[in-house]
């Protein structure tokens, strides 16, 4: 979060309500059609009544006081308009507070299929719908206060299990897996990969693994966790998650599943 982003995001007016141009709105259009027919029978049940309840459209990029009003009615959480890039503990302030951070900016037709920082597209398609379920929304806010009370190390093992299940987590349902991760939610590529594909591994959800599992962020993943069911989130938030860091650095990392990433030269 400390490097600096080619992308600037925009202010909101009164309101809150932001200008998008209609290259914007194209932009949002084409990843909107592109996902919405990959997501059913893939993304959890709990996704899209969420989706359902934001009342989002294809056609032009939602303004965030909108949004604010179907988290607000559902979980009591909102919004809030940040820069492309914000410090570790800005986020954790924010999510503490009930506030989700949206950088105001959409990635570029350049970078149509990929982004490696977070878009409105991202924030907004990945996790704004689940945000309005109480499990999942209780379960961002533990991870907020945690992070803001946790030293720079112990933030470190905590994003494991932010990304573990927040951006890249499955879940068990009645039909089969299902996505619960908002950077798997808004992949294309990642959203068939993460489910069909026989390239990644699949485990089941044991914390303090988690807690001791590498990741980077610029591949496809090569290890999913999977949840035993939605409310799985809960009981996790409601566990002594600071103790299960102490074990998980008393234990050492695993061995990482990916080749390291290659310095430029």
């Amino acid at each position: 979060m400390a490097k600096q982003s080619k992308y600037h995001s925009k202010t909101p007016g009164p309101g809150g309500i932001i200008q998008w141009s209609a290259e914007e709105n194209r932009v949002w259009k084409a990843l909107y059609d592109q996902q919405m027919a990959l997501l059913p029978g893939r993304a959890c049940d709990e996704y899209f009544h969420g989706l359902e309840l934001l009342g989002l459209q294809p056609d032009v990029i939602p303004q965030l006081p909108d949004i604010d009003r179907a988290l607000q009615a559902a979980t009591g959480w909102q919004t809030a308009a940040v820069p492309a890039l914000i410090s570790f503990a800005e986020f954790f302030e924010l999510l503490a507070n009930k506030r989700f951070p949206v950088a105001t900016f959409i990635r570029s037709e350049e970078d149509f299929h990929y982004l490696q920082e977070p878009d409105i597209f991202h924030e907004v398609i990945g996790h704004c719908p689940l945000l309005t379920n109480p499990a999942f929304a209780k379960f961002t806010e533990t991870y907020g206060k945690l992070g803001l009370a946790a030293s720079k190390e112990d933030r470190v093992f905590l994003a494991r299990l932010y990304w573990f299940t927040v951006e890249f987590g499955l879940v068990k349902q009645h039909d089969g897996l299902r996505i619960v991760g908002g950077g798997i939610l808004s992949s294309p590529k990642e959203t068939q990969y993460a489910l069909e594909s026989d390239v990644p591994v699949r485990r089941d959800i044991m914390v303090t693994d988690v807690l001791r599992t590498p990741y980077r962020i610029d591949i496809l993943q090569p290890l999913y966790y999977i949840l035993e069911n939605f409310d799985q989130l809960l009981d996790i938030s409601e566990m002594d998650l600071m103790a299960l860091v102490q074990e998980a650095k008393q234990l050492g990392l695993f061995e990482p599943l990916f080749e390291p990433k290659k310095k430029a030269s």
